[in-house]
């Protein structure tokens, strides 16, 4: 059986996440730290000690050291978006203190690394291979005191058949990629249009979803394998046997939003090492 914690049976995140790195700006960097304000809280992170495990294109830990975090550490295991956070905290950041490394969650220990008074993991480890030994070995990088921010795809009826898709995604050419992407993009056009919302409204708005891009997110989560889902109670019972105590999570608990028929969205979870 593969092992799907190794690099080579992942999506090219790290493809995805560099060529999204030219679409940075001061807006996109601005939506960024809004949404870190928004979910750890507004001044939160000055001064302190910042973790982003699976740094994709950069962008939030760019956002982190900008919001005044006294040091980051970046990782990912892709080395195209270890890459390309280098690249993109050099040009952008106002601080010099941050470091970038070829790491899986899985190879980072804190006798090694330390521990962080914030831990940050947006959309990253339900694609690890083992979602639940990722969040496990995240709490033991968070500091007595400290928060762990991180967000995961929502547990829906129609999970399983995503996982196919992904799997198909991952594997097949870009030209069949790019039709699967052009016909998701004109599905949820359509599926906006019967809920009263105006697609080109929805789009012009995008980039204040974190700062991010539409078309990147698309590719991504059409591709994203492995792929791992999860109800919010399996979460709050694997964190208060790590010693978490929850701060504040956003659940999207629409019905549609839980059949998962244009696939499934991210729930933010903030907790405190007890």
């Amino acid at each position: 059986m593969q092992d799907l914690t190794r690099l080579d049976a992942h999506f090219a995140f790290g493809e995805n996440w560099q060529h999204f790195s030219s679409l940075i700006t001061n807006e996109r960097i601005a939506q960024a730290e809004a949404a870190l304000n928004r979910l750890l809280g507004e001044g939160n992170l000055r001064g302190k000690t910042f973790l982003d495990i699976g740094c994709g294109s950069g962008l939030h830990s760019l956002a982190a050291l900008r919001l005044g975090a006294a040091r980051v550490l970046a990782c990912d295991i892709d080395p195209a978006s270890v890459n390309t956070t280098k690249a993109v905290l050099r040009a952008h950041s106002p601080s010099p203190a941050f470091e970038v490394v070829e790491r899986s969650i899985f190879d980072l220990a804190p006798s090694e690394v330390g521990q962080f008074e914030c831990v940050y993991s947006w959309g990253v480890l339900h694609h690890t291979g083992n979602m639940m030994g990722g969040l496990r070995r995240a709490c033991g990088l968070v500091l007595s005191g400290g928060i762990f921010a991180f967000a995961l795809y929502r547990r829906t009826l129609l999970c399983p058949l995503w996982t196919l898709e992904k799997r198909w995604y991952a594997r097949t050419t870009p030209d069949r990629q790019q039709l699967a992407a052009r016909w998701y993009a004109g599905v949820h056009r359509f599926a906006l249009r019967i809920a009263g919302r105006d697609p080109a409204a929805y789009l012009e708005a995008y980039v204040g979803k974190r700062g991010m891009s539409y078309a990147h997110d698309v590719h991504d989560w059409l591709g994203g394998f492995p792929y791992e889902s999860v109800a919010p109670q399996q979460v709050d019972r694997l964190m208060g046997a790590n010693s978490m105590r929850l701060v504040r999570r956003y659940v999207d608990r629409r019905p549609l939003r839980l059949l998962g028929l244009l696939g499934s969205g991210c729930d933010e979870f903030v907790y405190s090492k007890r």
